[in-house]
C-alpha cells in the first residue's frame, strides 16, 4: 500500500514535470526574444515561497507539480491599451518572435521524449511479453469475417490500411480508428503445406462481441498469441499444482508449455478455453488404411432425434458398459448412428435446429473438426481404446482432454523482439508434433518425441467445483453475487442479459486448474526515432478518428486516466514508466500544436495571419477568439475527468 502510494506521487509529479518543461520552454525562448517575463511559478495554487531574479517573480506553489509562465502583454492591462501596445509584451513583438514563442513549448515536450526514447534505447530497451509484440493471433471471435474467411490462431496480420502491425495493440487501434472498413493484409499457415500463405480482405469494424458498454470495436481479433508457461510458485505443492488441479498425476512440469489440446495447436488461454467447454470429444478414427484424429460432437441423448430401434440399442449399450443405474435422458453420445463395433452408419438429427448447426458449423474451426463418414471406425476416444459401441458410451460420459507439451527451461535470455514470431514457430517442432498426434488411441502411441511430451489424460473441472474444492464456496457464492449486483445496475437491457449470460457461462466453464501461466518475454528495443514517428503516427491517427466521428472522445484519457497509466507503469519498473511519460509528452508536445486559439498552435495560428495579412487584431477580436475556446476546453477536460472518475470506479467496483 505504501509503495503504491509512493508510485502515485511519482505519476503526479512526472505529469507535473512535463508541464514545468512545457513552460520553461516558453520562458526562455520569451526572454531570448525580448519579451518581459512577469512570473514564473513552479506548481500550482497559492505560492509559498517567491523570489524575484532578473525581473522576474518566481513562486514556488504548495501543489509541487506543473508550472505556468506569465508573459507581459498576453492579457489586458488597466489603461484600455491595446495588447500590442504593452511594451515588451507578447502581443507587441513580431509575429515571427511570437511563433518561437508558442512553439517553444510543444518542441521542449518533443525534445524531451525523444530524449527518454533514445535513454531507453540505449539502456538495452524493455523486456516486454511476447504478446505484447507478435503479429501472431492467439483468438478470435468465430463470428467475424476473418473467422468466416478462413484465418485462425497462429495466422499473422501484417498490417491495416497498409500501416504495419508492431505491436498486438494495433489490433485495437485500427478497429477503433480505422473507419468503417479496413484493409488487412496478413499470413494464413496452411496445415496441409506446412508453410505461410499471403492473404488479403477487406473487413468492416464491428461492436466488440464481450464489451459491455457502446463503442468498444475490433476486427475480430479478441487477443494475440502468446506462450503458455507454466511456472508455479516456488513453495506450491506438487509441481506447483493446488489440491484440487485435475492436472495431479498428469505428468505436468513446471516450465511446461501448452503446445496443443486434443490434437488442436494453441495459441492463447481463450483458445485453450474454448476448446475445453466446445463440448467435443477426442476420438481416433480408422478410415480405410488411415488413422485419423478428429473432434466429434458430445451431447446429452435428450438433444438427439432417436428412432426407436436406436433408442433400444442405447439402451443395451446402457446395460453393458454398466451405466444401467443413470438416468437414460441425462447421458452422453455422439451424434452418430454406429454399430456394435463403432462403425459409423450415418448421422443423428438434432431436436434443435440451432444445436445441430453448432455441431455441424458450416465454417469449421480445423479439419479435426471434419464430419466422420460412413463406414469410418472409431477406435479410441481421447486416447483410449474401445472396442464396442458400450466402451464408446462408457468413455463418453467423462470429459477428458489430451495435453502435449514441451519443457523450455526459462534460464536462457529474452530473445529479440524482431525475431520473436519466427522464433516462435520454430520452437516447436511440427514434424514430431504430427507424429504424436497420429499415434494418439493407437497401439504405437507416442508419449515423448524430441522435447514434445504427451500426459496422461485430464479431467477437467467446472469452476465452481475447483473453489468449492479449495474451499472456497462460500467466497466464490458472495463474488457471484457481488458480480450479479454490479451486473443488475447496466441501465442498457441488451448489455445487462448479455453480461448475466457470460456471468452464468463462468461460473459453469471448464478448467485445467493451471495456475502461474505465464508468458515468455522478449527484449524490446526499436529505434527511438522510429518509435517516436510511431508513437506520433497514433496520435494523428486518433484525432483523425475523432473528427471523422469514427471514435468517442469518452474514450481518450484526462488528467486521472494520464496519472493512472503513469502509475500502473511505475510499479512495472522505472523504464516502462519513462517510456509512458515519452509517449505523454509526445501527445502534450502534438497536442498543443493544434490550430485552436488557446493551445499554442492558436496563438502560431494567430500570428501567421498577422504575417501574411500585415494585419493586428484588435484586443477585443482577440479575446472573442480565445475565451469561447477557453471555456470549451475547461468544458471538454471536465468531460475526460467525468468519464476517468467512471472508469475508476467502475475498475474498483469490477475488483
Amino acid at each position: 500500500m505504501l509503495l503504491s502510494l509512493l508510485y502515485f506521487i511519482f505519476a503526479i509529479l512526472g505529469l507535473g514535470f512535463l508541464i514545468f518543461i512545457h513552460e520553461l520552454g516558453h520562458y526562455w525562448m520569451a526572454r531570448r526574444v525580448g519579451m518581459r517575463v512577469e512570473s514564473f511559478g513552479i506548481g500550482f495554487g497559492r505560492p509559498i515561497f517567491s523570489f524575484e531574479h532578473n525581473g522576474v517573480k518566481w513562486n514556488i506553489c504548495w501543489l509541487p507539480f506543473g508550472g505556468y509562465v506569465k508573459i507581459a502583454g498576453m492579457e489586458k492591462e488597466k489603461g484600455g491599451k491595446e495588447l500590442h501596445e504593452i511594451p515588451e509584451g507578447f502581443f507587441g513583438k513580431s509575429p515571427w518572435a511570437r511563433i518561437q514563442v508558442s512553439i517553444m513549448g510543444p518542441l521542449a515536450n518533443l525534445v524531451f521524449a525523444l530524449f527518454l526514447f533514445t535513454l531507453i534505447w540505449l539502456t538495452g530497451g524493455r523486456d516486454k511479453n511476447f504478446s505484447d509484440v507478435t503479429k501472431k493471433i492467439g483468438w478470435l471471435d468465430p463470428k467475424s469475417e476473418l473467422y468466416k474467411n478462413g484465418i485462425r490462431p497462429g495466422d499473422e496480420i501484417l498490417s491495416y490500411d497498409s500501416e504495419q502491425v508492431r505491436s498486438s495493440k494495433d489490433h485495437f487501434q485500427a478497429a477503433m480508428t480505422g473507419g468503417e472498413s479496413l484493409y488487412v493484409a496478413g499470413r494464413h499457415f496452411d496445415p496441409a503445406t506446412q508453410k505461410f500463405v499471403p492473404f488479403a480482405l477487406t473487413i468492416k469494424p464491428y461492436p466488440h462481441p464481450m464489451a459491455l458498454e457502446q463503442g468498444i470495436m475490433t476486427t475480430g481479433v479478441l487477443v494475440p498469441a502468446s506462450y503458455l508457461l507454466y511456472l508455479p510458485h516456488q513453495n506450491s505443492a506438487q509441481n506447483g499444482l493446488p489440491k484440487s488441479s485435475p492436472l495431479l498425476g498428469s505428468g505436468i512440469l513446471p516450465g511446461d508449455q501448452v503446445v496443443a489440446v486434443d490434437g488442436e495447436r494453441v495459441y492463447s488461454l481463450p483458445e485453450l478455453t474454448s476448446i475445453l467447454n466446445d463440448g467435443r470429444t477426442l476420438v481416433t478414427v480408422r478410415r480405410g488404411k488411415e488413422t485419423l484424429l478428429r473432434r466429434i460432437p458430445r451431447v446429452l441423448v435428450d438433444e438427439l432425434k432417436l428412432e426407436p430401434a436406436q433408442r433400444e440399442e442405447l439402451a443395451d449399450w446402457l446395460w453393458e458398459s454398466n451405466l444401467k443405474a443413470a438416468k437414460f435422458q441425462k447421458i452422453y453420445f455422439v451424434p452418430y448412428n454406429l454399430d456394435a463395433d463403432c462403425i459409423v452408419e450415418g448421422r443423428i438429427s438434432f431436436l434443435d435446429q440451432e444445436k445441430q448447426e453448432l455441431a455441424f458449423p458450416k465454417t469449421l474451426f480445423s479439419e479435426k473438426e471434419e464430419p466422420l463418414q460412413t463406414g469410418d471406425r472409431i477406435i479410441a476416444i481421447d486416447g483410449l481404446p474401445v472396442h464396442s459401441a458400450s466402451q464408446l458410451l462408457s468413455g463418453v460420459q467423462t470429459k477428458k482432454v489430451l495435453l502435449i507439451v514441451q519443457n523450455l527451461k526459462i534460464a536462457k535470455a529474452p530473445g529479440s523482439w524482431k525475431s520473436a514470431d519466427s522464433d516462435f514457430d520454430t520452437s516447436i517442432s511440427l514434424t514430431d508434433l504430427d507424429a504424436i498426434e497420429k499415434s494418439i488411441g493407437t497401439k504405437e502411441e507416442i508419449h515423448e518425441k524430441g522435447m514434445l511430451r504427451l500426459l496422461q489424460p485430464v479431467v477437467p473441472k467446472t469452476r465452481q467445483e475447483l473453489y468449492h474444492l479449495q474451499d472456497k464456496g462460500v467466497q466464490f457464492a458472495q463474488e457471484l453475487e457481488d458480480e450479479k449486483k454490479h451486473i443488475q445496475a447496466i441501465d442498457n437491457p441488451e448489455k445487462r442479459a448479455q453480461a448475466l449470460k457470460f456471468l452464468e457461462k463462468q461460473e459453469k466453464q471448464l478448467l485445467l486448474g493451471l495456475p502461474g501461466v505465464q508468458d515468455l518475454t522478449v527484449t524490446y528495443n526499436p529505434n527511438p526515432l522510429l518509435m517516436f514517428e510511431e508513437i506520433a503516427a497514433e496520435v494523428v491517427g486518433t484525432l483523425t478518428a475523432l473528427v471523422g466521428g469514427y471514435l468517442n472522445p469518452k474514450w481518450l484519457s484526462g488528467p486521472i486516466g494520464i496519472v493512472q497509466v503513469i502509475h500502473q507503469h511505475w510499479m512495472l519498473g522505472i523504464k516502462e514508466a519513462l517510456f509512458w511519460i515519452a509517449i505523454i509528452s509526445l501527445n502534450l508536445g502534438l497536442l498543443n500544436l493544434l490550430p485552436l486559439p488557446v493551445l499554442d498552435g492558436g496563438y502560431i495560428a494567430l500570428s501567421c495571419f498577422e504575417l501574411i495579412t500585415g494585419t493586428r487584431l484588435k484586443s477585443k477580436t482577440i479575446e472573442k477568439i480565445v475565451v469561447p475556446f477557453a471555456i470549451l476546453l475547461i468544458a471538454f477536460l471536465v468531460f475526460l475527468t467525468y468519464h476517468d472518475l467512471m472508469r475508476l470506479v467502475s475498475n474498483l467496483l469490477g475488483s
